[in-house]
């Protein structure tokens, strides 16, 4: 029996109309790579957060080595042994990798030394990191490199990673994984967060699963099948996306030859980009973050302008419309940054039903809102795709991301589109509101729209697509049938390795 490092008795939460946690208790041994699952609104970033001190339990207690602990902060927090790594970085892209380190600690030494310190431990650990790079030439996994070293270098005895893998190739989480096993093989207990089982299963020795708040029941996940875990946090059965038959119609979107500076500060301009979509057909496009990706939405939404022959829809040259000429020539567009780009965080679900549906579902008349057409819609997004909300009159920085996920994807597949790009459309969802987001993509699909889903996650294109190709460094591999293809095959094209056939023509 290892020693318990931090044990959670009775920890509750309430925000107003929310229970977010109750009643949770469950205990995190020295050394153990420990999971905490759940579906989206489980509770799950509230109890982190309780634990790093960024939030207040409002009943129960914590004991941390023996000793109770009760961090007011994360200051305070990582005084006592507990760090962690956010899904969202919190890098500054301006600043170098020793500048950003040294910004995450409380007496930082001279930066030569800090430096010497990077080094010797990211090469100790496997993460090689030059201290000198600046954040904005680095990937998403070397960026992930910086925040872990910066915790490393706190001696940590508990480690807490949220959605860790996200924006990795399959050899950067082999790197990961590994590194991970060494810290636990050192004694670093790690509280693991994510919804990709099979990596539970892989890395975990125990799970606590959450379901509205309170825990429901715990696992060996190496004992457990990756749909036995995902019913326990859902509670109940769950059955795989079906694809239902389609035939491939004519082409409803080419791109050609696509040039286009990047208006992102340290983005990736897009080069000779070419590829066509048919009715019926799905084109997953996968890339490590960074590569490209929103770049490429945005050229494809008009938000970034071609010359008109660039982009065509439905055979008509598009490449110099905006946003809302594309939406009414039938395409619509599911941007990867829910807070801000795809939504207005403080506006209500009514309203930000309204902003993109407005066009597409006749929601004003005379220049005046509909308001009674927009609530119905809001509300048939949130009954359809079972976001979990008070109401439609709540602000959408209210629900959790994965509602909001939800909520936004099924903005723009309720709007009888032609085209469909979504880029990210089940970030950080959990296991059924993601089965239910891509079967709801396949039913547009054989509706007979083309669809152009961007996503990080392999496994999901993998299950969605026809067709697939790689973003590297703003240059996109000429599409591929999905049949055939092998995971070692797709993690070297979207590491850019040398001979991959790039597309710099449409093919006949």
């Amino acid at each position: 029996m290892q020693d318990i490092l931090l044990s959670v008795e009775g920890i509750g939460k309430s925000y107003p109309g929310v229970r977010a946690n109750d009643d949770v208790s469950f205990r995190i041994g020295t050394g153990e790579v420990h999971a905490l699952l759940g579906e989206n609104g489980a509770g799950k970033s509230t109890l982190v957060k309780m634990i790093y001190g960024l939030v207040k339990p409002d009943e129960g207690r914590m004991m941390l080595r023996g000793q109770p602990y009760a961090p007011v902060e994360p200051r305070a927090a990582r005084a006592a042994g507990v760090a962690m790594v956010f899904q969202h970085f919190s890098l500054f892209e301006a600043l170098n990798v020793a500048e950003n380190v040294a910004l995450g600690m409380e007496n930082p030494p001279p930066m030569r030394e800090l430096a010497a310190r990077i080094r010797s431990v990211s090469e100790e650990y496997g993460l090689p990191l030059d201290p000198s790079r600046m954040v904005g030439d680095l990937s998403a996994g070397e960026r992930q490199r910086v925040e872990i070293i910066r915790c490393l270098l706190q001696d940590p005895k508990l480690l807490i990673m949220d959605e860790p893998t996200s924006v990795l190739t399959p050899q950067e989480v082999g790197i990961l994984f590994r590194t991970l096993r060494q810290l636990s093989s050192e004694g670093t207990a790690i509280l693991y967060i994510s919804h990709k089982l099979e990596e539970i299963r892989t890395l975990c020795d125990a799970a606590t699963i959450l379901r509205r708040g309170k825990v429901v029941g715990s696992a060996d996940p190496r004992q457990s099948t990756a749909r036995e875990l995902a019913e326990m946090m859902v509670g109940a059965v769950l059955t795989p996306p079906e694809r239902k038959a389609a035939e491939k119609g004519e082409v409803v979107l080419g791109v050609t030859a696509l040039n286009a500076a990047s208006p992102i500060p340290f983005g990736t301009s897009l080069k000779e980009v070419s590829f066509t979509v048919a009715r019926g057909e799905v084109l997953g496009i996968a890339g490590v973050a960074g590569n490209g990706q929103d770049e490429l939405l945005l050229a494809l939404s008009g938000e970034l302008k071609s010359a008109p022959d660039r982009v065509r829809i439905a055979g008509r040259a598009a490449g110099d419309l905006g946003p809302a000429e594309r939406r009414r020539a039938g395409l619509v567009a599911a941007p990867e940054d829910r807070y801000g780009h795809a939504a207005a965080p403080d506006m209500s679900l009514v309203e930000n039903a309204f902003l993109t549906g407005q066009i597409r579902r006749n929601l004003d008349r005379g220049g005046f809102i509909d308001w009674p057409a927009t609530r119905a819609f809001a509300d048939e997004i949130i009954a359809t795709y079972d976001v979990r909300t008070p109401g439609n009159h709540v602000a959408a920085r209210a629900l959790s991301g994965g509602n909001l996920q939800k909520f936004l994807i099924g903005r723009e597949l309720d709007q009888s589109p032609d085209v469909i790009v979504i880029n990210q459309p089940t970030w950080g969802v959990d296991a059924a509101a993601a089965a239910a987001i891509r079967q709801a993509i396949l039913n547009r699909a054989a509706e007979g729209a083309g669809v152009v889903v961007i996503s990080q996650d392999l496994d999901e294109l993998l299950e969605v697509s026809d067709m697939f190709a790689v973003l590297n460094e703003g240059r996109l591999t000429r599409p591929r049938p999905v049949k055939g293809l092998t995971i070692d095959e797709i993690g070297l094209m979207m590491g850019g390795a040398h001979g991959m056939e790039v597309a710099h023509h449409v093919e006949a």
